[in-house]
């Protein structure tokens, strides 16, 4: 056979999260191409699929504008020397997986160079500056994106964007088993439940923990027989949890600290208390109601507030989804307490509300499936299936070596 039916694919992977979508990419490559090879940046999940890591994952880990300038001099060798090795390697095709403070650079050198370079996880350009959907399209060929509404904005910049589906609608049923969460964990079923998720970060569990602990024991005060469940997110945030639960003066008598578990909490709960982010997504495909709270540094919401820089007035992920899909231009699916409005008071009247009405959260768990379908590309195949396809279509028939030396423009 000739080299074409044995492509070298290379990936590049920045953190834990790019590593489970590398391993999920690869294995979905594998079955269209048994005898590919996968090299670049990964960490261990796409290492077990045969992956050849030629760097340490965690040299791109790395959060916050402090930490990236102290790194900066060893991030620029590395790219250099990643670029470099890369357009001797001449793979079939070069796929920069999230991680976009990194990638976008690397794939822009690679493609003025000749490689073919696609950017799996499109940044929120539906959030943040919007004119970044053009520069996006000078770094990559194709784009992957994981909601649906993306695909619009990078065609009015005439970039080539493909919605592949989110992979985390795949590890959710359509169909939430709360009995069998709440066996899982131990808890009553007939009990009232809320589930608690501060922030994965220290930074956040610093600014968010105490209000949403004392939010947590203002509804047990109110709701009898109420169970809390707060799951953290690794060892170090359970051992923070911990030292804010042991300082609060008065705790909770039926709280239960988890140590990981969060989307057993979210499905056993009834209404989850949480910080912006992914999370809120979570609780989304779990079909759990919830209320949304957040605070950054004052500093950094001035400046943000000043530059106008965010595109939307809402902030968690199922409500911005509500409004791209179409289920209301107003309409606000969790409620949303920001900055100064998130206090212990303002946030347990809202998951209280929640609590008291037992019709309004029937109707949120009904948006939440329409939405969770909505993530899915195709109903039949995972994201990674579906990601894998788009793949494919830069590289058949046959696959199609890239020239050295030659842009793309």
């Amino acid at each position: 056979m000739n080299e074409a039916q044995y492509p070298t694919i290379a990936l590049l992977a920045g953190e834990d999260s790019g590593d489970q979508l590398g391993a999920d990419l690869i294995d979905a490559l594998r079955a269209r191409y048994p005898q590919a090879r996968f090299v670049g940046i990964g960490g261990k999940r796409m290492q077990t699929q045969g992956f050849e890591s030629w760097y340490d994952i965690h040299e791109l880990s790395l959060f916050g504008f402090a930490e990236v300038v102290t790194h900066l001099p060893r991030l620029l060798k590395l790219r250099k020397e990643l670029v470099a090795r890369l357009i001797a390697a001449q793979p079939a095709l070069v796929v920069g997986i999230d991680a976009p403070d990194f990638n976008l650079g690397v794939e822009e050198r690679l493609r003025q160079a000749g490689l073919r370079t696609v950017h799996y996880v499109s940044p929120s350009v539906w959030a943040w500056r919007e004119k970044r959907a053009g520069k996006i399209g000078r770094s990559a060929d194709r784009v992957l994106c994981l909601f649906p509404m993306e695909p619009a904005i990078y065609s009015k910049h005439g970039v080539d964007a493909r919605f592949t589906g989110h992979p985390l609608a795949d590890r959710f049923p359509l169909v939430s088993d709360r009995a069998a969460a709440r066996e899982a964990l131990q808890l009553p079923q007939d009990a009232p439940v809320l589930a608690v998720l501060p922030g994965s970060r220290g930074s956040e569990l610093a600014r968010l923990g105490e209000p949403f602990l004392d939010a947590a024991r203002r509804v047990a005060a109110a709701l009898p027989g109420l169970r809390v469940v707060i799951p953290a997110a690794n060892p170090r945030m359970l051992e923070q949890l911990r030292s804010l639960l042991a300082k609060a003066q008065q705790g909770v008598a039926t709280l239960q600290l988890l140590d990981g578990h969060a989307h057993e909490a979210m499905q056993a709960a009834d209404v989850v208390l949480l910080a912006s982010g992914t999370a809120t997504l979570e609780a989304m495909l779990a079909k759990r109601p919830m209320v949304v709270g957040y605070r950054v540094s004052p500093v950094s919401y001035r400046i943000a507030k000043l530059l106008r820089m965010l595109k939307t007035d809402v902030y968690a992920l199922p409500n911005i989804l509500a409004r791209a899909c179409g289920l209301g231009e107003h309409v606000v699916l969790a409620p949303e307490l920001m900055q100064d409005d998130c206090t212990a008071a303002k946030l347990a009247d809202a998951v209280l509300a929640l609590f008291n009405d037992s019709e309004r959260r029937g109707a949120i768990v009904a948006a939440f499936e329409q939405l969770h379908r909505a993530l899915r590309a195709d109903l039949d195949g995972s994201a990674a299936d579906a990601a894998a396809g788009a793949i494919a279509e830069l590289l058949e028939p046959p696959f199609s070596l890239p020239v050295r030396g030659k842009g793309r423009g």
